[in-house]
This record gives C-alpha cells, sequence and structure tokens, in this order.
C-alpha cells in the first residue's frame, strides 16, 4: 500500500494557490499561505475585504471599485480604456474565480494599478470572501 507524504501535499497547497477552480478553493489555499504569512492568521473576513475593495490606498487615485463599481453584483468600466467589465460577484457571474492562472494574473496586474504593489494573500483572501457573500 502506497503511502501518502502528508507534509508534501501541504506543501504544494501552499506553494501552489494557482491549483485552486472554484472560488471557496481559493479561499482554502489563501488561507493556508496566510497562516504560513502570519501565525496569528484567525480567517478572512468579508467585512475588511469590503473596505479594501471599495477604498483607496496609500494615496492612490483608485480603488478596486473604481472599475468594478461599489456594486459588484453590476458590470463594471475599466477607467481608463472604457472596456466593459463583467460582473466581480460569483453569484452573478459563476465563471469568477475558476481559473487560477487568470485570478493570479488579473490580481498581480490590478494590484499594481490600485496599490502600486502586488496584493498580499491576506489581502486576496479577505477580497474574494467579500465578493462570495454578495447575492443577486
Amino acid at each position: 500500500m502506497k503511502q501518502i507524504n502528508i507534509g508534501f501535499l501541504m506543501l504544494m497547497a501552499i506553494a501552489q494557490p494557482t491549483w485552486a477552480e472554484q472560488s471557496q478553493d481559493f479561499i482554502k489555499s489563501y488561507a493556508i499561505q496566510a497562516k504560513q504569512d502570519n501565525a496569528a492568521f484567525l480567517g478572512f473576513d468579508s467585512h475588511r475585504g469590503e473596505l479594501f475593495f471599495k477604498s483607496k490606498h496609500e494615496g492612490g487615485d483608485w480603488s478596486c471599485s473604481s472599475c468594478h463599481t461599489e456594486n459588484p453584483t453590476l458590470s463594471g468600466l475599466h477607467a481608463v480604456t472604457k472596456k466593459e467589465i463583467e460582473p466581480m460577484a460569483p453569484s452573478v457571474n459563476p465563471a469568477r474565480f475558476t481559473n487560477s492562472s487568470k485570478v493570479e494574473k488579473w490580481f498581480k496586474r490590478n494590484c499594481k494599478d490600485v496599490l502600486s504593489r502586488e496584493c498580499t494573500t491576506q489581502e486576496k483572501g479577505e477580497v474574494i470572501t467579500y465578493l462570495m457573500s454578495l447575492s443577486r
């Protein structure tokens, strides 16, 4: 009988949050990484995620809601290109947070625009927790 190396599986879950293909999987993966980053981590908070999503950061001109709207169940509009952006809330747009490569690509790009840096794992987890809390 083959033994499963639990340590290896945990390491891979931490090192590869890109394996997630459902919103809940992203939350689980980010929670593992957030706990590794900060032993005091107790979980993601949708209220903090909402504040992060709607706030301008460190002297910047944009927030996430600048393009994605104050109501992420609605379509947004890119502030520069004026290209329509489909709703962010998975309750309205089930395709959201189903492709790990896209999720990481867009977090990286948009966080750099809004924060002038990449988002932390905790920030990503809280934003997704907030967006998952929204109903139609």
